[in-house]
């Protein structure tokens, strides 16, 4: 299960990726080549989101025990969702205004101007913005990671405690069969003496070398 879980992982990192890189381009372009990749941005965002349902299914299938660490993840996932659609609305805005600008034939030179800082301000403000998510998702996967870690050398632990506690209880075990053991031979030995003694004393009596004959 994980592993279809992990590649749907890759490929929402993947068309997250895209959607962004085109997201950040869609005020810069001409206007012929901005309603291609609005509508195709249009499109992946729909992917996107089937992608997650399918994660989430996943995740629902995973037992309570182990299924914290994937729902973290597929917060984390959707809130990267909830991002790139809100610079979505306002790359689509700033492409709204310009193709409105360019349909009314602003002539004005300070308008030109304005329409120019506009343009290079928002280009910026998204660039930033892009900087920012690649950062908070890096953030993210690292804290995920050393959550994972943590968990992983925990579960060692206990493993390792568990074999302590079997190996300290296999050693009594040891020890109370070689008392038992010593105790046996002990009492084997005293009586293989005590039927040596029996012999012997039989043996004498019935020879009678020492019996007085008149």
């Amino acid at each position: 299960m994980s592993s279809d879980f992990e590649g749907y992982e890759q490929d929402f990192a993947v068309l997250t990726a895209e959607i962004t890189n085109k997201i950040a381009r869609v005020p810069r372009l001409p206007p012929d080549e901005k309603k291609q990749v609005v509508a195709n941005v249009e499109k992946q965002l729909e992917e996107a989101k089937e992608l997650l349902e399918q994660m989430d299914l996943e995740v629902r299938e995973i037992p309570p025990q182990s299924r914290g660490m994937y729902s973290n993840r597929m917060r984390s996932y959707k809130q990267e969702m909830g991002k790139l659609e809100t610079d979505f609305k306002r790359s689509r805005i700033a492409y709204s205004d310009e193709v409105r600008n360019e349909l009314l034939g602003d002539d004005g030179n300070s308008s030109e101007n304005q329409l120019i800082k506009l343009r290079e301000e928002r280009a910026h403000l998204l660039d930033n913005t892009e900087r920012l998510e690649r950062s908070s998702r890096r953030l993210e996967a690292g804290y995920q990671i050393a959550v994972e870690t943590e968990q992983i050398g925990q579960e060692m632990l206990e493993n390792l405690s568990h074999d302590r506690e079997k190996i300290q209880r296999a050693r009594e075990r040891l020890r109370e069969t070689d008392a038992n053991l010593g105790k046996s031979s002990r009492v084997l030995t005293g009586m293989l003496r005590r039927c040596q003694l029996s012999s012997f004393d039989h043996g004498f009596r019935k020879c009678g070398c020492c019996n007085d004959n008149p």
